[in-house]
């Protein structure tokens, strides 16, 4: 019994969490750690109140919610027992990304498929806003037995992102380093976009120039541009860095860069207006692939790591709670349009 209390008190400090959602999580967390198994007794109610201080009508509600939830079982006059050991069939996920952009639907998609019924998954959307990562990150705190989240890049992510239970945690698409052990599946940007670069310099030297379009404020990685700038030095390729693409202004005999969706589907439309053919006339390049650049005007070459592998490990580990440390490789796909 006394382990059982110990993950209960574990969550005192959690802000936020309310006295039942604090005996929820506990039991569950005992259960997840093999403390306890099926057919265990739990603590009686009267017990609790003795240990915990907790109010008779709370823990009423905490058992009444995990015996809604199939995890545990009331037994007249004898007390209350573990009915299921297997909560990942109703394992509380959370899942912190930067917005539903459609390669990040991809990722959800998939590691929603993957999981199935066996978990609930709320969704929370950062926007690269560190106040509104570290609102989210306070407010689901405790409350869940799984933790999924694409850190942004800033000084404070570290210690926000510590407040969470790194045994329960996932660092996903970008990676952050954390005090502690902790899993992750993310993706590299700096030598990967250079690589990426290189093996199409030939292709970018057949016309005028390069237009890179970053908007130093964005969400975008900055090893991007940090690669894009080594890269046009390294081989000496003539190149103009702009903070956004201006509508009409797409001109023969240059490559276009850009990783803003919006700004791509402009320029193609510009770039039909105009009459241009891609890949001659002009050369577009397009970072994170999604199914739809491979189809429109024979295909944009892109570059990009594979969200849908990403969610399948994300899954796996979510499903099987195995240490995970891996990179994703990005890839170059040649198409038509460079």
């Amino acid at each position: 019994m006394q382990n059982i209390y110990e993950q209960i008190k574990e969550l005192e400090h959690i802000q936020g969490l309310s006295k039942h959602e604090q005996l929820v999580q506990g039991i569950i967390n005992a259960i997840n750690d093999k403390l306890i198994a099926r057919g265990d007794m739990l603590p009686s109610v009267n017990s609790l109140i003795k240990e915990l201080g907790f109010a008779r009508e709370t823990i009423a509600k905490g058992y009444k919610e995990l015996i809604s939830r199939g995890i545990v079982e009331s037994k007249n006059r004898i007390g209350f027992f573990v009915a299921n050991e297997s909560t990942e069939n109703v394992l509380r996920i959370v899942l912190v990304i930067f917005a539903f952009d459609s390669f990040q639907e991809i990722f959800y998609k998939t590691f929603r498929d993957r999981l199935g019924k066996r978990a609930h998954i709320d969704i929370f959307f950062h926007h690269n806003n560190i106040d509104v990562f570290e609102s989210i990150i306070s407010t689901v705190r405790g409350k869940y037995g799984m933790y999924v989240v694409a850190p942004i890049p800033h000084k404070r992510t570290a210690a926000i992102l510590n407040t969470l239970p790194l045994n329960k945690f996932l660092m996903i698409d970008r990676y952050q380093e954390l005090a502690g052990d902790f899993s992750y599946v993310v993706q590299e940007f700096g030598e990967s976009s250079y690589r990426a670069f290189a093996e199409l310099a030939p292709a970018i030297r057949s016309f005028k120039g390069m237009i890179h379009y970053h908007r130093p404020a964005s969400d975008t990685p900055i090893e991007i541009i940090e690669a894009y700038k080594r890269f046009i030095k390294d081989y000496q390729i003539n190149s103009v860095i702009r903070t956004e693409y201006i509508p009409g202004s797409i001109e023969k005999g240059f490559v276009y860069f850009t990783i803003n969706n919006a700004e791509l589907w402009q320029m193609l439309k510009d770039a039909k207006a105009k009459g241009y053919k891609l890949g001659r006339d002009v050369g577009i390049l397009s970072h994170n692939d999604e199914i739809v650049k491979e189809i429109i005007f024979d295909g944009i070459t892109t570059y990009s790591t594979d969200f849908s592998k990403m969610a399948e490990k994300s899954a796996e580990f979510v499903a099987k709670r195995k240490p995970i440390r891996e990179v994703i490789p990005t890839v170059l796909l040649r198409r038509g349009s460079l």
